[in-house]
């Protein structure tokens, strides 16, 4: 846990002790990582090219309807989640494996902007005495999403970056695997806490907590 702070980093939900405050303010995160995620993922495709006349289904900023089911139970299980899938038509793009892969990079820096802009308010606070824990949650549930999308998962971005060199006469087999990832991932950090093994945590945990201290100041 980092020095200073009520909560652990990574922050998951401890259902055999839970403090409504720290349920409150991690919800509150979540929707505000999958609302800013998504809808940054949009604006840079229709940057590069995927423009739609009628985009509210991709532009509404109500994170409800940015949800994932799956993407929501991994943020209360490992920590990080994803939004729902944000509709890419690569065709409309000059570069599409390139475009493509940049307008999910949206994301996670979008996730760390929005941390940052956390930090930024954590600093403020200090003139005003504002308590800066909710902005602590915001900057690590942010933060987490953005490191864990290193993750050769799909929908991860790491999971992208990985599908984008399937070639395109295997597509059902991309298909498969982007079905089959968000599954895998739920199942790989519930087999974490269980069995109380770090099989992933150890390797990016301290870049969680470099970034996040970075970010803090």
């Amino acid at each position: 846990m980092p020095q200073g702070e009520r909560w652990p980093l990574p922050f998951v939900i401890d259902f055999h002790n839970l403090a409504l405050d720290a349920v409150v303010v991690f919800c509150i995160s979540i929707f505000l990582a999958v609302m800013i995620s998504a809808e940054a993922q949009a604006w840079m495709a229709t940057t590069l090219g995927d423009a739609r006349p009628d985009a509210k289904d991709r532009f509404h900023f109500n994170f409800f309807r940015h949800l994932s089911i799956l993407g929501t139970i991994s943020f209360f299980v490992g920590g990080f989640g994803w939004p729902k899938h944000v509709d890419i038509d690569s065709s409309k793009f000059r570069y599409p494996r390139l475009y493509t892969f940049c307008s999910r990079l949206a994301g996670p820096i979008a996730n760390l902007l929005l941390a940052g802009i956390a930090g930024s308010l954590v600093v403020f606070g200090k003139f005003i005495d504002l308590d800066p824990q909710a902005f602590f949650m915001v900057i690590g549930v942010n933060v987490t999403t953005a490191v864990y999308n290193l993750l050769p998962i799909p929908p991860l971005l790491g999971g992208v970056v990985i599908t984008s060199f399937i070639p395109e006469r295997f597509q059902q087999l991309e298909k498969l695997i982007a079905s089959l990832g968000p599954f895998a991932i739920i199942a790989l950090f519930l087999l974490e806490r269980t069995s109380q093994t770090g099989i992933v945590s150890p390797y990016l945990n301290p870049v969680v907590v470099a970034v996040f201290e970075f970010i803090k100041g």
